[in-house]
C-alpha cells in the first residue's frame, strides 16, 4: 500500500534520521532510487533544497552508475502525421542475473517516429518532422516540448519538391559538462539547402536549441566537412560526435560548451556502409560488420587510437537487419543488441559463452535507449 507524503514525512521525523549529521544524510540519500527521493523532498525544507541542488543531482547520478547497470527504455514510435497519440514506454530492468520488464507510464502526448541515440544523464529525446520534439526524464516523469528547427521546415519543403529519396541526418542531443545545459543540435549538409544570405561555399549548417530562450540559433562556423547522414550522432563527456562523408571517414566532434567543431581522428575502416556508432561503458565505440562477424572498436582518447573491444558471430541473428545496434554492456560481459529495423527483437549476447538470449520482441515499431535514473531536467 502506498503511503501518503504526510505519513512518510511523519515516519521519517520520528526516526533516527534527525540525529545524523546532514552530510551523512546526503551520502545516504545519494544511494536512494529516484522515486523515493521525489517523496523525500517533502520531509523538510532542508531535504528539499539538498535533493534539488545541482551538486546533489550530479552525485546521485554518479552513485547510480556505480551501484548498478543501466535500465533500457523501449519506446513505442508512431509514424502518423500529424495525429496526436498517447506515448507509452516499457522499462526493462537489467541485472547481472536476469532481465525483468514492466510498463512505464510516461504520460506524454506525441507523434514521434525518431529518437536520439542513447540518453544524456537520464534524459531521452524523441522527435519527428511535423510536430514539436520532446525531451523527458523517464524516471521522474518530467518532460517538455521544443519547437521545430529551421532545418525541419526546409526539409519538409524539400520533401514536397523532390520526395524523400535522399539521406537526411538525425538530431543530436547532449549536455554542456561545464554549464550543465542540455542542447539539441542539428548538423546537416548544405547540399540541397540554400539559406537566405548564406555563403554558397558553406559545407554544413548547424542549429542549436536554447532551452532558456525556447529558440533555435545558428552556430557559425559549422563543420568544414560534410557529414554522413546515415549515422546518428552520439553524446559523450560534453561533446557530440559524427562521421564525415570522406574516405576513410573522419571522427568529428562538437564541443557543447565552446560550440566548436574539431576533427579527432580517422575511423578504423574505409567503408562506412556497415557500421554503427555508439557509447559503451562510457567510451566512444564503432561497430563494424565484417561478413558474418561484427567487431566493436573502442576509442582511446588518450592516444587517439581504436582498439578491438569484442567481436561476435552474426549467424544466430540472421533474421536481423545487420549490423546490429549495440545498446549497452550489462554486468558480467553481457551485450544488449537490437536489429536496425524498428520491429527487430532485443537480444542479450553473452560475450564469454557466445550465446544469445531473446529479451523481448516489439509488437509495434519501437526504439530502445539505455539510461541511468537521474533527477535532471532541461
Amino acid at each position: 500500500m502506498k503511503r501518503s507524503k504526510q505519513s512518510l514525512a511523519e515516519n521519517l521525523d520520528t526516526s533516527l534520521w534527525k540525529l545524523l549529521p546532514h552530510d551523512v544524510v546526503e551520502v545516504i540519500l545519494e544511494c536512494v532510487p529516484v522515486k523515493p527521493l521525489l517523496r523525500f523532498r517533502c520531509v523538510s525544507k532542508k531535504w528539499k533544497l539538498t535533493i534539488d541542488s545541482p551538486g546533489f543531482k550530479e552525485r546521485q547520478l554518479m552513485r547510480r552508475r556505480q551501484l548498478r547497470g543501466p535500465d533500457v527504455l523501449i519506446m513505442s514510435l508512431s509514424y502518423d502525421r500529424p495525429v496526436r497519440r498517447e506515448g507509452r514506454g516499457r522499462k526493462v530492468v537489467l541485472s547481472a542475473a536476469s532481465a525483468s520488464r514492466r510498463r512505464l507510464g510516461w504520460n506524454v502526448s506525441y507523434t514521434c517516429g525518431m529518437f536520439c541515440a542513447g540518453s544524456c544523464d537520464g534524459l531521452v529525446c524523441v522527435y519527428c518532422l511535423y510536430v514539436d520534439s520532446i525531451v523527458g526524464n523517464p524516471a521522474t516523469g518530467w518532460h517538455r516540448s521544443f519547437p521545430l528547427s529551421n532545418y525541419q521546415g526546409l526539409l519538409i519543403q524539400r520533401f514536397k519538391r523532390e520526395g524523400s529519396d535522399f539521406p537526411w541526418p538525425s538530431l543530436g542531443f547532449g549536455r554542456d559538462k561545464l554549464s550543465g545545459t542540455f542542447k539539441p543540435v542539428w548538423l546537416y549538409n548544405s547540399s540541397g539547402f540554400v539559406l537566405g544570405g548564406a555563403d554558397k561555399a558553406v559545407v554544413t549548417y548547424c542549429e542549436v536549441f536554447d532551452f532558456s530562450t525556447n529558440a533555435w540559433r545558428y552556430v557559425v562556423p559549422a563543420s568544414p566537412y560534410p557529414i554522413n547522414a546515415y549515422h546518428k550522432p552520439v553524446h559523450l563527456d560534453g561533446s557530440l560526435y559524427w562521421l564525415t562523408e570522406s574516405e576513410p571517414p573522419l571522427l568529428l566532434s562538437f564541443d557543447l560548451h565552446t560550440e566548436t567543431f574539431q576533427v579527432i581522428c580517422k575511423a578504423p575502416f574505409a567503408d562506412p556502409r556497415h557500421i554503427t556508432m555508439c557509447v559503451l561503458h562510457n567510451r566512444l565505440c564503432l561497430s563494424e560488420q565484417k561478413h558474418l562477424t561484427q567487431v566493436i572498436w573502442s576509442f582511446d582518447s588518450s592516444d587517439k587510437t581504436w582498439n578491438t573491444l569484442c567481436s561476435f558471430d552474426l549467424n544466430p541473428t540472421g533474421d536481423f537487419a545487420a549490423p546490429l545496434l549495440p545498446i549497452a554492456i550489462l554486468d558480467k560481459g553481457q551485450l544488449l543488441l537490437q536489429g536496425r529495423a524498428s520491429m527487430d527483437p532485443l537480444v542479450i549476447h553473452d560475450l564469454h559463452y557466445r550465446s544469445y538470449d531473446l529479451l523481448c520482441t516489439p509488437k509495434s515499431p519501437s526504439g530502445s535507449v539505455y539510461y541511468f535514473e537521474s533527477l535532471f531536467s532541461a
